[in-house]
């Protein structure tokens, strides 16, 4: 089988060009392809941004219409699917879930798509593995990581901030946007080796 991945940033891809290889094994295919940000559903299912912005869902619905076309004509090739990853943030869990269904059901893939959410955003599966992180940061605050409760809205990345550079999340936030973006694919670089798939 062969996974099409797309993420809505690097360290997303970071992260799942690591993971990939542990969890399908040899015998299956991926490829990652990432995005500048998530972006926001189109309403009318029509992309209003250039394509050189690299915007996730701003571009979804033609991805997967595009996606559908591909795959439609060559099903003997090899089973394929898509699988879509990105962040909740902020939004509510279960209208932003039906959101992404009702644009799938709208554009009509004819390959197998599915929807990963992290709750709230990737670093969140960082700290779902609180002893790779130690093992790639071992200096690392444990009063911090410890008191990381797994799914939980807080601040996911400046919570991973706080515990692994001093003066954590606040001095990050003085830098610009694809700085911070830099240093969160540093952390996964770093950690996602050592992450236990099964924590992923």
């Amino acid at each position: 089988m062969h996974f099409e991945i797309l993420v809505e940033d690097l360290s997303g891809k970071t992260t799942l060009d690591i993971l990939m290889s542990k969890i399908i094994g040899e015998q299956h295919t991926y490829r990652v392809i990432s995005y500048r940000g998530i972006g926001h559903i189109p309403k009318d299912l029509k992309s209003h941004t250039e394509v050189h912005n690299r915007i996730l869902l701003d571009r979804l619905p033609e991805l997967l219409k595009g996606y559908g076309k591909t795959y439609i004509n060559d099903p003997a090739k090899y089973s394929t699917a898509l699988i879509v990853v990105c962040d909740l943030d902020d939004r509510c869990l279960k209208k932003f879930r039906q959101k992404l269904l009702d644009m799938l059901s709208e554009c009509k893939p004819e390959i197998a798509t599915r929807f990963c959410i992290a709750i709230e955003e990737g670093e969140a599966w960082l700290l779902g593995d609180i002893p790779a992180v130690k093992e790639a940061y071992p200096k690392a605050k444990n009063n911090l990581l410890n008191r990381y409760k797994n799914d939980s809205i807080c601040g996911t990345w400046e919570h991973l901030a706080n515990a692994l550079i001093v003066g954590g999340a606040e001095k990050l936030k003085n830098q610009p946007w694809y700085a911070i973006g830099k240093i969160k694919s540093e952390w996964a670089q770093n950690i996602t080796p050592y992450i236990n798939e099964g924590c992923a």
